[in-house]
């Protein structure tokens, strides 16, 4: 099963090759569509679409059997059996039986029967396409804080690929030595970012952080612990034990994210 491929015989065979007219088709964008053609397996929402407003086969498209166009049944009208013309047998060569007309004899008008609406029903191809989006890899400026970041994402450089990877929101390389040797700096974490400051805190996880001191803002890696000064603190801890803990208030805690998983290449070879 390549979606992928099977995307590019849609357009050129419906859309003469033309991703503005796919696009225009399926309501969505060019830029979604060339993804769709080159790199990126689109959710199994737009694919369910596709196949329904196109009249895909879904057996084509999932399990590669059969013809790409859905083939359509009508019914008491059997496509391999001519409809009786009323006239003798023996003079009509196109006459058939009482059974033409009703052949098959329940399941044509409701071909394929159930399947559409919830194809593929429970066979794991939904839960394999979710693990198969690309989490997309920002090029964060190291100046920058993180709720800027977080309210206008930079340029994407590529996607990342992870099957059965938690829901993560992005991922990003990382400056700096405060993880060491957990995290290096050129390594990439992946996140999610946290919408609630006061209640999202999971304690003892590794965060990303945007804070902001006397008008300075910095953007950190720790793991966040409770504070013993109270519940108006955190206490931001490094895996490099050159960096000592330290307590500030949540008031000067402006984003934070939850890191979900790491990357590191450890050779270009």
């Amino acid at each position: 099963m390549d979606i992928i491929k099977k995307i590019n015989e849609i357009a050129v065979n419906y859309f003469e090759d033309n991703n503005s007219k796919f696009a225009a088709a399926l309501g969505t964008n060019e830029a979604n569509i060339r993804n769709y053609r080159s790199k990126i397996v689109p959710k199994v929402d737009f694919i369910v679409k596709l196949c329904n407003d196109l009249d895909i086969s879904f057996e084509w498209m999932f399990n590669d059997s059969g013809e790409m166009k859905k083939v359509k049944k009508e019914a008491g009208v059997s496509l391999a059996y001519p409809i009786s013309t009323g006239k003798n047998p023996a003079t009509a060569g196109t006459y058939q039986p009482t059974t033409a007309a009703t052949y098959p004899p329940t399941t044509a008008a409701t071909y394929p029967p159930t399947t559409t609406a919830t194809y593929p029903p429970t066979t794991g191809i939904s839960t394999n396409l979710q693990h198969q989006q690309g989490i997309p890899l920002y090029e964060m400026n190291p100046a920058g804080n993180l709720l800027d970041f977080f309210n206008q994402p930079p340029n994407i450089i590529d996607h990342i690929y992870i099957p059965k990877l938690p829901k993560s929101d992005g991922a990003l390389y990382i400056l700096g030595e405060s993880m060491y040797p957990v995290l290096k700096s050129g390594d990439i974490v992946i996140y999610k970012r946290v919408n609630n400051l006061n209640e999202g805190i999971y304690y003892g996880e590794m965060y990303l952080l945007s804070i902001n001191i006397d008008g300075d803002d910095a953007t950190i890696l720790r793991y966040v612990n409770h504070s013993e000064k109270g519940e108006d603190y955190i206490k931001l801890i490094s895996h490099n034990s050159t960096h000592a803990p330290k307590d500030i208030r949540m008031e000067y805690v402006k984003a934070m994210a939850l890191i979900k998983a790491s990357i590191r290449i450890n050779t270009m070879m």
